[in-house]
């Protein structure tokens, strides 16, 4: 059973490339710029992407599950295509913010790509991961300039969760029985507050790293300084602030599927080090 990833390129879909390869998995590639992808050499690679529906006809052929990349722009005729193709499976990596109604949150393409793949009748399954380990790398600038961490809400309780787990989930979902029309809430294995992980990046780089709280005020400043639209920027700040009250909890759901514990943070510091350094 060859499974198409669409977004091969980005973030967590080439993740999904290598976990599926490792299972032994036939593995179609999309992605527009093969090269930059350097995908395994079994990996099957068709340029294009969800941006250019005119390319799917031929990543669908022959494929039975996908791995889709949020794209709410052309979901609707990706679903008309692949209901066309005879696709079966479709596992959509989506979010947290799926149901926001914040004007700028991210949740509301989220939301239009579970409607349409969920009304199109596959068999589905949602992942919605909140807060990546990875957006601390917003950080790093400072950090190695300054030697310090700035943001509001040092309080905030997040559950952040590394790409690699989401992909592991991924691939497992892909390839398993029993997870059509399911939606999976993912996350890290511990509630981590915004001034502990600063600490534990300044245990890892083995030098006090200090927080300096801000302000809303300016933070939002800071964000909009750093090219963020407005209401992005409120958003985002709006998310911080709800964590402070009411701060988040793992939802053991990638220990429940992968039969592992998922990655901390401190290891996921260890892991990319040199880039605060």
């Amino acid at each position: 059973m060859t499974v198409l990833v669409t977004g091969a390129t980005g973030n967590v879909g080439r993740l999904v490339v290598d976990e599926l390869v490792a299972r032994g998995v036939p593995v179609r590639a999309l992605t527009v710029d093969p090269e930059r992808a350097a995908l395994p050499e079994s990996v099957e690679v068709v340029v294009g992407s969800l941006a250019k529906p005119s390319t799917l006809p031929a990543a669908l052929s022959g494929v039975e599950s996908v791995y889709l990349a949020p794209y709410a722009r052309t979901v609707s005729r990706f679903c008309e295509l692949a209901q066309k193709a005879g696709i079966r499976r479709v596992v959509a990596l989506s979010g947290s913010s799926a149901g926001d109604t914040h004007p700028a949150s991210s949740g509301h393409g989220f939301a239009a790509v579970e409607k349409a793949v969920e009304a199109a009748g596959f068999d589905w399954t949602f992942l919605r991961p909140g807060a990546f380990m990875l957006n601390s790398l917003g950080w790093a600038g400072s950090i190695r300039e300054r030697g310090e961490v700035r943001s509001a809400y040092p309080g905030a309780v997040q559950t952040p969760i590394d790409l690699a787990d989401i992909a592991a989930v991924a691939a497992r979902v892909l390839v398993a029985e029993g997870h059509g029309g399911r939606i999976y809430g993912l996350s890290g294995p511990e509630g981590i507050s915004l001034a502990e992980m600063a600490a534990v990046i300044g245990e890892v780089l083995g030098k006090p790293v200090p927080f300096v709280e801000l302000t809303p005020e300016e933070q939002v400043a800071e964000w909009v300084g750093a090219g963020y639209p407005e209401g992005v920027a409120s958003w985002l700040l709006e998310n911080f602030e709800a964590t402070v009250r009411r701060p988040q909890v793992p939802t053991g759901v990638v220990e429940e599927l992968l039969g592992r514990g998922g990655v901390s943070f401190a290891e996921w510091v260890k892991g990319n080090v040199a880039a605060f350094s």
